[in-house]
């Protein structure tokens, strides 16, 4: 499985909720909650669309193995 790049998604979407497809790449609606991200995409016929929350900025972190 390849990674999955969200580069245009988050550029587009950045500080809101998303409602993705199955392919994970398709955005069905958007919104400041999640609730409202998700209402959107169900009135527009999708189920169970994934939800995730765009980033308001990227910021690099590593991690320490401690």
């Amino acid at each position: 499985m390849s990674a999955i790049d969200w580069s245009n998604i988050y550029k587009k979407y950045k500080g809101l909720w998303v409602a993705l497809a199955n392919d994970e790449t398709t955005v069905l609606a958007s919104g400041k909650t999640a609730k409202e991200a998700w209402d959107k995409a169900r009135k527009s016929g999708y189920e169970k669309p994934i939800l995730t929350k765009m980033p308001s900025e990227l910021v690099t972190y590593v991690g320490s193995g401690i």
